[in-house]
């Protein structure tokens, strides 16, 4: 009988780019997790304007990263882009805490956005393009679990720092500048590039925007998936809401993001290393279950109860379909378009999460916190139907790494 072959290591630039986005997102989500109450509070801006700018600024992030992932492409180089784009999210940090008005906070949240776009991408395809097809799925878990342990970190910060300085909110957000220069050293002397993706442009083949035409049939229908789960899926900003109105304190506001990221960060790699064994399409259908759920009991369930279980199944849904769709992308991309594919499908999901996050918006000024819910509770239905639809072409060959 033959031994069965090793599972080959998670390599160590996928492990280094798990500690950068752990630190980075201990830094954004002390910020975030209090940043639609710092709007609506101190600010005095509407649900609505919360909506436009969380929207804009995530849409700013998934325009940039088609740019970002071409032209990491065309250099063959992934490492310049992913240090300038965590270099620029670094120094946005300040200008939340000197924010005076709403506009000083959207172009903050632009240059953070715009930092993650020119990062988001090349770094995506560079854990592609340094990890074997086998393992593709535990590798982009582990880096999301990683992501997402920092996602609610960050927010359990945010509540020791609001303690600490008597609900000021200003001053927990200059100690959130901190966890991202950690973050900028991690980047710079963990990070490597190796191997093909490694050459000088001159010894590779020039990429042009009309090679997107090798894009096959089920990159388009992964991404046409992409495009309605977003739109089923709009910002945590309504979760933190309305767990506040249900009755939750100020202070305990971050407590929102806390719960949904501890249970997407425990389910992330395990669901990862599934989707290197399963059909796409089950785990995909389980999730939009749980994200349907999610809204059913935020938009019926009275009560911080009924808040907080519709915030944990919402994290259920994001940790079986975020790290799935990422290795969706990377399998069926041409390798050398990989960074190009990434950029377009975020730019896909961006555009959605703009559309989405604003009709929620408005639902919630409009008609009420229950209509945003039951509208996400719609579009995930129709997210479903059309993975049922599209089960063949998810189950289409992966291409070689």
């Amino acid at each position: 009988m033959t031994p069965k072959s090793p599972r080959a290591p998670i390599p160590r630039t996928v492990w280094a780019l798990g500690l950068v986005s752990f630190f980075m997102d201990v830094s954004s989500e002390t910020i975030h997790a209090l940043l639609p109450l710092f709007l609506t509070g101190a600010l005095g801006v509407s649900v609505a304007l919360v909506g436009v700018i969380d929207g804009v600024a995530e849409s700013t992030a998934a325009i940039t990263k088609v740019f970002s992932g071409h032209l990491s492409d065309r250099l063959g180089r992934r490492k310049p882009l992913i240090v300038f784009g965590y270099g620029l999210a670094a120094l946005s940090k300040p200008l939340f805490a000197i924010a005076g008005g709403p506009y000083v906070v959207l172009g903050a949240r632009f240059a953070d956005r715009i930092g993650k776009g020119l990062r988001g991408a090349p770094r995506d395809a560079l854990m592609a393009d340094v990890t074997p097809v086998e393992i593709r799925g535990r590798a982009f878990g582990l880096r999301q679990a990683m992501d997402t342990a920092g996602a609610f970190s960050g927010p359990l910060l945010a509540i020791a720092l609001m303690a600490l300085f008597a609900d000021d909110m200003r001053a927990v957000f200059w100690v959130a500048a901190i966890p991202a220069a950690i973050a900028m050293l991690c980047v710079l002397f963990g990070v490597e590039e190796h191997g093909d993706e490694a050459k000088e442009p001159s010894a590779r083949p020039p990429i042009r925007l009309s090679d997107l035409a090798q894009f096959t049939g089920a990159f388009w229908t992964v991404a046409a998936i992409g495009v309605v789960f977003t739109l089923a899926r709009f910002s945590e900003a309504f979760l933190v809401l309305k767990a506040n109105a249900e009755g939750l304190p100020l202070a305990f506001a971050p407590l929102v993001l806390v719960a949904m990221n501890i249970v997407y960060a425990l389910g992330a790699y395990p669901a990862g290393a599934l989707s290197d064994r399963a059909p796409a399409g089950g785990l995909l259908l389980g999730g939009l279950a749980a994200l349907i759920g999610a809204d059913l009991a935020l938009a019926l369930l009275p009560g911080l109860g009924g808040a907080f279980l519709g915030i944990a199944l919402w994290g259920a849904h994001m940790a079986m379909t975020q790290g799935l769709l990422s290795k969706l992308v990377a399998d069926h991309a041409p390798a050398q378009l990989r960074g190009s594919a990434f950029g377009v499908f975020n730019l896909a999901t961006g555009a959605s999460l703009l559309f989405a996050s604003v009709i929620a918006g408005a639902l919630w000024d409009g008609i009420g916190p229950d209509a945003t819910f039951f509208a996400g509770a719609g579009f995930a239905t129709l997210a479903g139907a059309l993975v049922i639809a599209t089960w063949k072409a998810l189950a289409a060959p992966v291409r070689a790494r």
